[in-house]
């Protein structure tokens, strides 16, 4: 399984050590606040906007390196479009690893 990294963010930062600060706060600042916001809508058979959410969190899924993952969540966000919960336990495999990994930073 595909490991969250800062590969990308290191890319994107370069040497400037206090944007990268900047980003990892928002991430670890955004990035629960969104997997709660998607599980209350998937709670609430909302799949409009749990699709919205996941179309936020495919962003952390880029920043964090998931490229693979990141289809899952597209595959996920298009079946929630048309009313089918298919890929929903692979996506929230991937929240909790990057949960995980950014508890860790």
């Amino acid at each position: 399984m595909e490991q969250p990294n800062l590969n990308y963010i290191d890319q994107l930062c370069g040497e400037d050590h206090e944007f990268k600060k900047k980003m990892i706060a928002i991430i670890k600042k955004e990035l629960p606040l969104e997997i709660v916001a998607y599980h209350k809508s998937m709670e609430d058979q909302n799949y409009k906007h749990a699709a919205e959410h996941i179309h936020k969190l495919k962003h952390k899924i880029s920043l964090l390196g998931l490229e693979k993952n990141y289809y899952v969540a597209e595959e996920l966000e298009y079946n929630l479009l048309t009313g089918m919960v298919k890929c929903q336990y692979e996506f929230e495999t991937i929240l909790k690893l990057m949960q995980s990994f950014v508890n860790e930073l």
